[in-house]
């Protein structure tokens, strides 16, 4: 729509944004009218119009089998069009118009806001399925007829409620009329099937409705007078209200068609079964998240156990054999420790390799600087858990075998995510300036534990692949490449 009104019309920022106001709406309209709705806004040199936005009725057929948007139409062809635009009023005069041998009757409302005329909405009923109407049927005519009214008027829809159609609840899930005072003149089917779920054993015509929902509503002591205000349908306002057995989203439209307030429309939705499925879904997180952080808190623990033990070995190789094992176990704390922390099971790794690279800087043995560039971005924990032991093993033979006592150095990892999908990638390059390998190394063969670590969680739980070659100048080059799921932007 963007594109259509800047390209051919004259209308402003400020214009199109009460048409995205309306367009956002006007599936309430052509529900009630079981009609569908032709958006038309005139040119800018005013010899035509141009189609900007459609939409079809879940209430009834449709007369339109073709999309209308982008559609051009010379001013004189559709006379009701030019009618409502330059008198300001709905159109109704006229015989139906025959499309593919289904008459179609059609109508034409103003578009207005700040006493202009923006453009026309027309409205195009399916005539043949017509029938003798039913209370249902004629409560949405006249609910359509007010609406339509109040946009030729420019008093609908409402700039002070912005509504999520998606989530709000629409005319087919349950529609309340109230008069004047806030009385049920009218309540559909599922209108009342829903407050019998919070708790009503009578009809609700005739009762005032914010009364009557502040009573269903279980609160003690007096009754809740914005609730009680809020459901007599006085401002737009969306809400909802959880009795002992349900819970209904309810959704107030006030009517004001000749600038009177006449009545209101109530849209509601039973929510219960909704609700109760959140809940489970937070209690589930909830759960899973206090898991995370119990065995992040025993892997300290049995980290605090390791490193007491280490300082009781006598033997220099045994004492650092714990040690080694204390920084096992907390790089797999560091990534339940963040799990702890998020709604799913997914970590952003790059906070977990900064920590893992500092961790493993304080045991060595030279004066090693280590950073980090690129970014490991959002990982699922089946990955982060091995891939953060991976890089601490990495880390810490690079640390202890390429650094004597005193030597300065650096270590730099980087990170690179490539790839769409499921055929994301991860390529991680792990490199040090220090003494480099030794002549005849197969980092495929040795036998250090920590090597044979890395690549049994790289190639068996990661599915990638590992290599260690020298680097371009001078020390070691550590290549990982993991096969991730890739990141939504």
């Amino acid at each position: 729509m963007n594109d259509l009104v800047r390209e051919h019309t004259a209308l402003g920022d400020s214009d199109l944004e009460w048409l995205h106001l309306l367009v956002s709406e006007w599936q309430l309209l052509s529900d009630l009218s079981f009609a569908d709705l032709v958006l038309w806004v005139p040119t800018r040199d005013g010899t035509r119009y141009v189609s900007v936005a459609q939409m079809r009725p879940n209430t009834g057929p449709t007369s339109y089998q073709d999309d209308m948007v982008g559609h051009l139409a010379p001013r004189g062809r559709r006379p009701m069009l030019d009618a409502a635009l330059d008198e300001g009023r709905i159109v109704r005069e006229g015989d139906p118009e025959w499309r593919e041998e289904v008459p179609v009757r059609v109508e034409s409302i103003p578009v207005r806001r700040e006493g202009r005329v923006l453009g026309v909405i027309a409205r195009n009923t399916n005539l043949l399925t017509v029938r003798t109407p039913s209370r249902l049927e004629l409560t949405y005519l006249q609910s359509a007829s007010d609406l339509a009214q109040m946009i030729a008027a420019g008093s609908f829809p409402f700039p002070e409620q912005q509504v999520d159609m998606d989530a709000s609840p629409r005319a087919g899930d349950g529609l309340i009329r109230l008069d004047a005072d806030g009385v049920v003149q009218y309540a559909s089917p599922n209108a009342l099937s829903a407050y019998h779920r919070l708790g009503l054993a009578a009809d609700l015509v005739g009762h005032h409705l914010g009364q009557t929902t502040a009573e269903l509503a279980p609160v003690r002591g007096p009754v809740d007078e914005a609730l009680v205000k809020l459901a007599s349908g006085w401002a737009p306002r969306e809400f909802e209200v959880e009795g002992d057995e349900g819970v209904i989203q309810l959704r107030a439209i006030p009517l004001k068609p000749k600038g009177v307030h006449i009545g209101s429309l109530v849209l509601l939705r039973d929510v219960t079964e909704l609700r109760r499925r959140e809940r489970e879904l937070i209690t589930k997180d909830a759960t899973i998240r206090e898991i995370h952080h119990r065995v992040k808190n025993n892997l300290q623990t049995v980290a605090a156990l390791l490193r007491l033990q280490a300082r009781r070995m006598d033997s220099d190789q045994g004492r650092e054999a714990l040690n080694e094992a204390v920084r096992r176990v907390g790089s797999i704390a560091i990534v339940h420790e963040t799990l702890s922390q998020n709604l799913d099971e997914r970590v952003e790794f790059d906070e977990i390799a900064d920590r893992v690279l500092a961790m493993v800087a304080e045991i060595s043995p030279g004066k090693v600087t280590g950073h980090r560039t690129g970014r490991f971005g959002i990982l699922d924990a089946e990955v982060a858990t091995p891939l953060s032991m991976v890089l601490t093993e990495v880390l810490q033979n690079a640390l202890e075998h390429g650094f004597g006592p005193g030597e300065l150095g650096t270590v730099e990892v980087s990170a690179v995510r490539g790839g769409t999908g499921a055929d994301g990638r991860l390529l991680v390059t792990v490199e040090d300036d220090g003494r480099g390998l030794p002549e005849g190394f197969d980092p495929q063969r040795a036998g250090n534990l920590g090597l044979q670590i890395v690549r049994t969680l790289v190639e068996g739980e990661l599915g990638g692949t590992f290599d260690m070659v020298p680097a371009p100048e001078r020390g070691t080059r550590v290549v990982l490449d993991i096969p991730v799921r890739a990141e939504k932007h």
